[in-house]
């Protein structure tokens, strides 16, 4: 039987997202049913909401970061079973052949992977689903390939951000093989960034934070930074030249970034993670007198979410939040769009019957 479901939904780019209702497919053979209980809320959900990408199709319901209790599972399921803690992230299904996802990194598929909402549904034609649907809702139905375990020892409010924030900040870190010696800067001190500094000092490297002002350097510090550095501050960042091994970019605003290429040491790298609408100037000088690169990175391949959902339990690593129930994520947005926020809101969605 289809699974009735509960959500907040955005029916247009203008208008506050509202209670939304609709059903889920029934479980197949390899589907796994999960009642979700947090869903993170990440900047690329407002994106969407708001169609900056010119590409929304309403009405939509948000959320990638999704921490639940698996309900049901098909014939075919041998990985989990009812009960299990688990989460799901931004991807839900891909081609499974292409290169990359037989390299295990389906976020990279060529054809494309299916996003945990906003994508074509095949799936749910069965109940009248055009497109995915995410995790703003009070259950989720996945292919177990597309399915994590969330370890015992983290929470599952705190664990919800992880999936795609964690994630997204581990994948290069991993990738630029960040370890004990390695000096790594985080731009941004917000979800991602609270993240990344966490990680990369929990792989033993040494992390300077750059922000515009120093009213988060406490937290900073707290997260395991040695330094922080205000980039407007014009003779700190000279003498911060040619420091850095990987500065992890996390700002998802239009910025200037050429004068922080010249933080990177030779062959160091700026990783853009931040969701950005609009170009950023780069000037090739400082690129090749020091072979220096500006790369990007999505998220991470469902293998290495779990090999970062094990590696933060193991560190006791996990996001700061704040709760909020779901009839509060216009408000959510509001703030995050002042930055409102340290550093990531996460929905109860057990909450979700509570009125505005």
């Amino acid at each position: 039987m289809p699974i009735a479901t509960r959500a907040f939904a955005a029916t247009s780019s203008d208008a506050p997202l509202t209670p939304y209702s609709f059903d889920r497919r029934d479980p197949g053979p390899d589907d796994v049913a999960i009642e979700i209980k947090f869903a993170g809320v990440c900047h690329s959900d407002l994106h969407i909401v708001k169609n900056d990408l010119g590409n929304t199709t309403y009405p939509i319901v948000p959320g990638h970061e999704i921490a639940g209790v698996v309900t049901a599972v098909g014939e075919n399921v041998s990985r989990f079973k009812v009960g299990d803690r688990v989460g799901v992230g931004c991807m839900v299904d891909s081609c499974r052949t292409c290169a990359p996802c037989q390299a295990g990194e389906e976020q990279y598929c060529v054809p494309g992977m299916t996003q945990t909402y906003g994508s074509p549904d095949p799936k749910g034609a069965a109940v009248g689903q055009k497109i995915t649907q995410g995790g703003y809702s009070s259950a989720i139905v996945v292919d177990q390939n597309y399915v994590v375990t969330i370890p015992d020892s983290l929470p599952l409010d705190a664990a919800a951000p992880l999936l795609c924030a964690g994630i997204t900040t581990y994948s290069p870190l991993r990738h630029w093989k960040v370890g004990p010696g390695s000096k790594v800067a985080v731009i941004g001190l917000g979800g991602l960034g609270h993240m990344a500094v966490k990680q990369a000092a929990a792989m033993g490297a040494e992390v300077t934070v750059l922000s515009t002002s120093d009213r988060k350097k406490a937290d900073a510090e707290r997260m395991g930074a040695k330094h922080f550095l205000i980039n407007s501050d014009k003779a700190a960042m000279a003498a911060a030249a040619e420091s850095f091994d990987l500065i992890i970019n996390t700002v998802s605003a239009t910025h200037e970034i050429a004068s922080h290429v010249q933080l990177l040491a030779k062959d160091g790298t700026m990783v853009m993670l931040g969701l950005t609408t609009e170009g950023l100037p780069v000037y090739a000088m400082g690129l090749l007198w020091r072979r220096r690169s500006v790369a990007g990175s999505l998220i991470g391949g469902i293998r290495e979410t779990q090999e970062m959902l094990d590696f933060c339990a193991e560190h006791g690593i996990a996001c700061d939040i704040e709760t909020l129930a779901p009839h509060q994520i216009n408000e959510a947005y509001e703030r995050l769009e002042k930055s409102d926020v340290r550093y990531r809101f996460v929905l109860d969605m057990d909450r979700l019957g509570e009125a505005a």
